[in-house]
């Protein structure tokens, strides 16, 4: 982990044809929230507490799951006989140990909701957490941080004093320099120090930092649960087979448990 985020995946870019279509059946969480951020196309999303919202490009998707919730993410209706595009990222930030069997909830962030400032030359956006002295409207539950940072020429960027915690950086496009490396697109770079002081963004560069303070207790990832304590895995592992979890409301179909998925700690 790195602070409270456990998992980050990066969709596409993908283009879809008319024939075939984005469609992830009702799927089950646990003791995390959920980021969606999406750069092209657009994802229809349905949940167990009755939300149904298409999240387009720069718009945020934030889903507590907490004590259980299921989601299925499918491409919408209007699109579906259509080409289209995917292209984003979908990240996992785990909940404090006081916060894992909260209520479930779900949020979303319109686009010009999203603080967005130019500051020394790079174009800065918040999408959730604190940082520079600016709050994104996204109710995070422990203290993080998640930043995109875009420059269209070289420059050395040093934000290490608007940090705290643990800090990593992504690279979507472009590359970074960084004592004497060179590192391009689909990169993950952690600090040894585990914060982010100074690297040089070469042209047509965008890149995503995250981080927070760490949590004192491990965590435990096992499918699409995390938690600090394994029995509550099992228990959501029971739950789900005897689909005790609230059902999505227009959804029938139902994802098995997998049969071997090891335990990872985080």
């Amino acid at each position: 982990m790195v602070g409270p985020f456990a998992f980050i995946d990066h969709m596409g870019p993908a283009t879809i044809s008319e024939d075939e279509n984005l469609d992830v059946p009702p799927h089950p969480h646990i003791g995390l929230s959920t980021l969606t951020f999406l750069f092209e196309g657009e994802i229809e999303h349905r949940d167990s507490l009755g939300t149904a919202i298409i999240i387009k490009p720069g718009q945020v998707n934030w889903m507590t799951a907490g004590s259980g919730i299921a989601h299925s993410e499918r491409t919408p209706a209007y699109l579906r006989h259509t080409d289209k595009k995917i292209h984003g990222l979908q990240i996992w930030v785990a909940l404090p140990k006081a916060l894992e069997q909260m209520e479930p909830e779900f949020f979303h962030a319109e686009a010009n909701d999203i603080p967005s400032w130019e500051q020394d030359g790079v174009e800065i956006k918040l999408i959730a957490g604190e940082a520079f002295g600016r709050k994104s409207p996204v109710p995070v539950y422990s203290p993080l941080y998640f930043i995109e940072i875009k420059s269209t020429h070289r420059q050395k960027i040093n934000i290490g004093s608007e940090l705290f915690g643990e800090s990593a950086l992504y690279i979507l496009e472009g590359g970074i320099e960084s004592e004497g490396h060179l590192f391009e697109p689909r990169l993950i770079l952690i600090a040894n120090d585990a914060k982010l002081c100074e690297f040089t963004m070469l042209e047509n560069t965008t890149v995503y930092i995250f981080g927070g303070n760490p949590f004192p207790e491990e965590r435990f990832i096992y499918w699409n649960f995390v938690a600090s304590d394994k029995a509550l895995i099992e228990t959501a592992k029971q739950n789900w087979q005897d689909q005790k979890f609230k059902p999505v409301p227009g959804e029938t179909e139902f994802v098995p448990l997998p049969n071997q998925n090891p335990y990872l700690k985080k």
